[in-house]
């Protein structure tokens, strides 16, 4: 008995192959532990060259295969299995670790794969795609038996007896049942008058007259229906009388041929009854297959919207990965930029010939570009750190008026330098905003600064507020450049700029805006922007919800104190880069603290012992052993309790400061941090 398939339980038919590809073997036991329960017969193979080998000797069901493998992978194996003819049909499902990768895909789906897979495999799936692919195996291995079967019957090499004559009595067909039956060979006899093998017959007189007479006028007479046997029983038979004469056409007799079709006709029958029960499977088979069709084409749809996805992705990532090129190499502008005249500065203060007017021109250059290059720094970390959603807003009720008053601060030596001209409306009475000051303030700072960017020639430049309901709306208009009507829904996203070779001329590098609309959405408003066109300017228009107006509460009045003068401490400075540690303890001798450097962790701990420090500002990133390291070293000795430790380095994320407190500073300086800062740590050692 032929081993047969089973598939949720029920028998399918003979048993489908299934081939299972890769070159690890704990895959294929673990492709083998799902697919056990089909009832196939499971064929490794472990290569590809493997697999076309037992393609030619097997015909398989179904080929789950690895993408990647030594010598020919998975794309190369199929592209050779589909060359040949055996094999050019077999449904294929690639599986395949890479994940977040479009190209793979497509090219498994021009293949003629059936699925692509990702690991880990889940097995229900997995066993549910393969179920479905041998049952539909299966179905055509039916249809194709049942056609067999037809033909054979057709080509009469069934048990019974089928001959046929033409209309002169020749013998047209001869099968094997006829040549059992009456002795005969086919080729003997095919082509052959039948009256020849009957002709004692034609001595026989017993038949109607009317018979003879037709036979004998017409030369030939034939009558098919059923007829008795000398026993009684009826039988269907098909009767011949012919008129056999001499050279001269003299009557000489008859010769009377009677076939029994029985039969014959029975098997005509059975064959009618088959042919009816054949074409009701084919119209069933017909519609599970148009209906298959119907599922088949469903997928290709999905196939296809899901390829037009993928290249409308691919084309996304292209256009993302050009705006990052062209953002890397506006980055590298705008920190060369500001990095040139440092330089030209430090080079006219090491000139004996120059003069204190010079010296201080050089000084003033050297601040504001550093300030510059500390703004873009400050930037590129806050679009990351917003982006990410690792920002806190320290809210509080504020006038709008100081808000914009810091944006403005921070702008207007950028709009002296155009020579543009900044005129600011505000409502008369107070409006009052729940708001993060700072953040705040860098929106409209930002709008400002881009505003001037894009104004090519000295121009008036305005802010207004007003009221709107329980909004209140800011714009900031200017008459410069414009936005194409392309440019424009795209204004906001990161590294997009309006004109990037003014852009580039002006300095920027297309974050500005992605800050402000990501600071507006975090305090609940919006940031729109609006333009007629190029050469047209721009208006950019900032909701943010208002507050009842009310007095402002005892400790929102009024700015900071700027810090005392603290006395005199003994400060240790400790960092690798002697640049940095030289030039904080200059800073801090000029405010007349004692100061040491040093530039490594080990030393610190003789250099404590010796001088005696009340405050140690402490790099992170120290060779031999870090600054988190120091510091857990340090106060883990009581007579170093009283130590105020400061932490230097340049990460200032949330999660860094965290790290500081557990290692035990007091607190977190980030770099470059302002000098004013840095006298606030010396003063509240002193407080403590």
């Amino acid at each position: 008995m032929q081993d047969m398939t089973r598939i949720n339980g029920q028998e399918t038919g003979p048993k489908a192959s299934i081939l299972l590809v890769d070159d690890q073997p704990a895959n294929l036991l673990a492709l083998e532990a799902i697919l056990e329960d089909l009832g196939c017969n499971l064929v490794q193979a472990r290569s590809g060259e493997e697999t076309l080998i037992l393609s030619k000797e097997v015909e398989f069901a179904v080929v789950l295969i690895d993408v990647r493998m030594p010598g020919l992978d998975g794309f190369q194996t199929v592209k050779l299995l589909r060359e040949q003819p055996r094999s050019s049909h077999i449904p294929i499902i690639f599986i395949s670790a890479q994940e977040n990768t479009d190209f793979p895909v497509v090219e498994a789906y021009k293949l003629g794969a059936v699925d692509y897979l990702i690991k880990p495999l889940a097995p229900e799936i997995v066993r549910g795609k393969v179920a479905g692919l041998v049952d539909l195996y299966q179905e055509k291995e039916r249809a194709r038996r049942q056609a067999d079967q037809l033909r054979l019957l057709v080509q009469g090499t069934t048990d019974y007896a089928i001959f046929m004559l033409d209309q002169h009595g020749f013998v047209t067909t001869w099968n094997a049942g006829a040549e059992r039956l009456k002795g005969y060979r086919a080729q003997d006899i095919i082509g052959q008058h039948f009256s020849r093998f009957y002709l004692p017959e034609a001595l026989e007189r017993r038949w109607p007259e009317h018979e003879l007479e037709v036979a004998q006028k017409e030369g030939r007479f034939e009558d098919e229906g059923w007829r008795l046997r000398q026993d009684g029983s009826r039988f269907w038979a098909n009767v011949v009388i012919t008129a056999l004469r001499d050279g001269e056409g003299r009557l000489l007799g008859f010769s009377k041929v009677t076939r029994d079709l029985t039969e014959r006709m029975q098997a005509e029958k059975a064959l009618r009854h088959s042919n009816v029960e054949l074409e009701e499977r084919v119209r069933q088979r017909t519609t599970e297959l148009a209906q298959a069709n119907a599922g088949l084409e469903s997928e290709i749809a999905e196939r296809n919207r899901l390829e037009q996805e993928l290249r409308v992705r691919l084309d996304q990532l292209t256009e993302a990965d050009r705006h990052k090129n062209e953002f890397l190499a506006m980055l590298a502008h705008e920190l060369r930029n500001p990095l040139a005249p440092v330089r030209n500065a430090l080079q006219i203060l090491k000139m004996p010939a120059a003069d204190r007017t010079m010296v201080a021109q050089a000084r003033v250059m050297m601040e504001r570009q550093v300030g510059h290059l500390v703004r873009l720094v400050d930037d590129l970390l806050d679009v990351s750190r917003i982006m990410l959603g690792r920002v806190e807003l320290r809210l509080e009720r504020t006038d709008l008026a100081t808000i914009v008053s810091q944006g403005v601060e921070t702008a207007q030596p950028t709009f002296d330098a155009h020579g543009h001209e900044l005129t600011v409306s505000l409502p008369p009475r107070p409006l009052y905003v729940h708001a993060d000051v700072v953040r705040l303030a860098q929106v409209f700072s930002n709008l400002l600064l881009n505003a001037a960017k894009y104004t090519p020639q000295p121009s008036r430049i305005s802010l207004t507020a007003e009221v709107d309901h329980d909004e209140v709306l800011v714009r900031v208009r200017d008459p410069g450049c414009g936005i194409a009507p392309e440019v424009l829904p795209r204004i906001f996203d990161l590294f997009v700029q309006a004109d990037r070779s003014l852009a580039r001329s002006q300095g920027g590098v297309g974050i500005g805006l992605t800050l402000v609309k990501r600071i507006m959405e975090m305090h609940g408003g919006s940031v729109s922007a609006s333009s007629p066109g190029p050469g047209q300017g721009s208006i950019f228009t900032v909701r943010l919800p208002t507050l009842a107006a009310s007095k402002p509460r005892s400790g929102d009045e009024g700015p900071m104190e700027p810090l005392a003068h603290s006395p005199g401490r003994k400060v240790l400075v400790v960092d690798d880069n002697v640049d940095a540690a030289e030039s904080a303890a200059m800073l801090l001798r000029l405010r007349g603290h004692e100061v040491r450097t040093v530039h490594d962790g080990i030393s610190v701990f003789q250099v404590v012992r010796d001088f005696h420090p009340e405050v140690i500002l402490l790099d992170i990133g120290l060779p031999g052993m870090s600054g988190y390291e120091v510091a857990k070293q340090l106060r883990s000795h009581p007579e170093f309790e009283p130590l105020v430790l400061a932490a230097l380095t340049g990460y200032g994320q949330d999660e860094d400061k965290r790290r500081s407190r557990d290692a035990g500073f007091d607190m977190h300086l980030t770099k470059p941090f302002d000098p004013m800062e840095l006298e606030g740590v010396i003063a509240d050692s002193h407080a403590g």
